[in-house]
């Protein structure tokens, strides 16, 4: 390594160290490749790492056995490339921030003479929209309130059909096809609304009335969705005391790291109002670093699809690669953009009122007794998993192989983030390669995890291991599966206790084990998951099948051919030729021609 350090170009890129066994260490992006790789070592009286370093570096650096290092354009192009391999590969010292999620943004084109509110988390294309937001959370509860409230267009199709409709009846609508309303009278409408948008206390007052008169003719169930609205609607925001003179435009950042997780609180002003804010919290990390988080936070909040950034970003504290976030921003966006860290004035009681949240909000999740905390420690995981995959595979007789993941992300189940894969392998132990292969190429999109959970034994372990290694990631695998009764491992054998498998240990737990019970969560849901798709394809085949059958074409046959192509999607796209392979002319003819 001591060569390669000496003899790094001095062009801008990124470097990657690792260990003895081929594992990433940690990611950097440097300007100037050899001065920055260089000044991490002492190169006399021996090669060692320079003790100037912080205490994470110089323990990363004893462990680092190689360098690697990738030439790019410039300082802009290391630094999103550095981000998406952290991402992608999570490098053991580097920190990771599941902080990606885009938000939406309510948005109006009032290039029309009846413009509509909309959603959208994209730019969308016009000469004349504003857009309100962003809205981490109730986006969609705010553009249905104001729907509620103010007697708009509700619908898109409803000018197309030049009637009043329903909506007009109702009072919800003041039916502009009809031209009932003037363009003008409509606009004053509008900009009520707009002003409700930021200003939510008439349509808080508003919904309030609803929500009463529907408690008062006993519709308790709407009145009580009316409820959650409102609360939605008043949780968008921080409460402060703070008086804003100016009507500023700014994004504000501040990040802590607990004793057992970081967090990170963001607000958003518009006009000199906050109208919206949201925290999401990290794993805990011994090698916290504020550069790092910050940077990580900045590149993944504004995606090149953002629409409506303020050009002042504020921090909470100074980060080293501030400058250099700003330029990729500006670039980004065609745009000046500041990014700030503020030491007096209005915009630091702003970073004040952040930083309280955070600690507010570190607070009380270490109050909190977690269960994860526990599994990690007993089973001596890198990290607390605080975003788990559990995986597995179901089928019957080989017929409609179909694998599904699961999530848990932050103490719940993260439903919209579950994958159902259809899988073409006729054995389990190819099934599971194929699910977590396509899961891996799919980690520059949706970054690992901290954990996985496989259904399955060490055979199972040992393949995932292996994919992970070959890719180059770091990430904690643990496998679960039932002990073998007469050379038999069965669900249905309820004598059969569930094993925990690592790659250092193997523990059998006592069935009333909470740890236990956890992980068998997880791989139950796993199972509920793959099993639900894989009896909705068995009926899709079934009847296929079934058709098939009707047309004169034999189970054997149908089963010779699903061996053969693989799905009854290339069956129906095979050639005459192709089918005439497997079988008989006659039946070839009967399904391609017989419809």
């Amino acid at each position: 390594m001591q060569s390669t350090v000496r003899n790094l170009p001095t062009d801008a890129g990124v470097y990657q160290y690792f260990d003895k066994i081929g594992k990433l260490l940690y990611v950097g992006k440097a300007k100037n490749l050899k001065n920055r790789v260089k000044s991490y070592w002492r190169f006399t009286p021996k090669f060692k790492p320079n003790p100037t370093q912080s205490q994470r570096i110089i323990k990363m650096l004893h462990e680092a056995h190689k360098l690697e290092y990738i030439i790019v354009k410039n300082e802009e192009d290391a630094l999103i490339l550095e981000n998406s391999l952290i991402k992608q590969l999570k490098p053991k010292y580097n920190i990771l921030l599941r902080d990606d999620k885009t938000y939406p943004y309510i948005y109006i084109d009032e290039s029309v003479e009846y413009p509509r509110f909309e959603i959208t988390r994209k730019v969308v294309k016009g000469k004349n929209i504003t857009y309100y937001g962003p809205f981490p959370t109730a986006g969609r509860t705010l553009l249905d309130a104001l729907y509620e409230v103010y007697p708009l267009v509700q619908k898109k199709s409803c000018l197309k059909d030049k009637k009043a409709c329903l909506f007009y009846q109702i009072k919800k609508c003041l039916a502009p096809c009809e031209k009932r309303i003037t363009p003008d009278e409509y606009a004053k409408i509008v900009q009520q609304a707009k002003n409700s948008i930021v200003k939510r206390k008439y349509l808080i007052e508003k919904l309030g009335e609803k929500m009463t008169n529907l408690a008062m003719q006993e519709r308790y169930e709407e009145a009580g969705e009316m409820r959650d609205k409102i609360d939605a609607i008043r949780t968008l925001t921080i409460s402060s005391n703070i008086d804003f003179a100016n009507k500023m435009d700014l994004d504000i950042f501040a990040i802590r790291n607990g004793d057992e997780k970081g967090v990170i609180v963001k607000m958003f002003m518009r006009d000199g109002k906050i109208i919206s804010s949201t925290y999401s919290y990290f794993r805990h990390t011994h090698i916290f670093d504020e550069n790092e988080a910050y940077k990580q936070a900045l590149l993944e909040f504004y995606s090149i699809d953002s629409p409506n950034i303020a050009k002042q970003i504020v921090t909470a504290d100074h980060f080293e690669d501030k400058a250099e976030v700003a330029s990729s921003l500006s670039t980004r966006f065609d745009k000046k953009i500041d990014i700030i860290t503020p030491q007096r004035g209005i915009k630091l009681k702003l970073t004040e009122l952040a930083l309280k949240n955070c600690e507010e909000l570190l607070r009380i999740k270490q109050d909190d007794s977690l269960i994860e905390q526990k599994v990690a420690h007993l089973l001596e995981l890198s990290s607390i998993p605080y975003r788990i995959e559990t995986f597995d595979n179901s089928h019957m007789m080989g017929v409609a192989t179909v694998g599904g993941m699961i999530v848990w992300s932050e103490g719940e189940w993260d439903k919209p983030s579950y994958r159902r894969y259809e899988l073409h392998s006729k054995d389990e132990y190819g099934q599971m390669r194929e699910m977590l292969t396509r899961r891996i190429e799919n980690f520059t999109k949706e970054p690992a995890p901290d954990l996985w959970i496989l259904d399955g034994g060490i055979a199972n372990l040992n393949l995932a291991r292996s994919l992970l290694n070959e890719a180059k990631v770091n990430l904690d695998v643990i496998a679960i599966a039932k002990a073998k009764l007469d050379a038999k491992a069965h669900r249905a054998k309820g004598s059969a206790k569930d094993i925990l498998y690592t790659s250092q240990e193997v523990f059998e737990l006592i069935p009333n084990d909470k740890r236990l019970q956890w992980v068998q969560r997880q791989r139950d849901e796993a199972h509920r998951y793959a099993i639900t798709y894989h009896q909705n394809k068995k009926r899709k085949e079934d009847s296929k099948v079934s058709l098939l059958n009707k047309k004169g074409v034999g189970k054997a046959t149908v089963k010779k051919l699903l061996d053969y192509f693989g799905t009854f999607e290339a069956i129906n796209n095979a050639s005459l030729s192709e089918l005439e392979k497997v079988t008989n002319k006659k039946i070839s003819e009967i399904i391609k021609y017989n419809n």
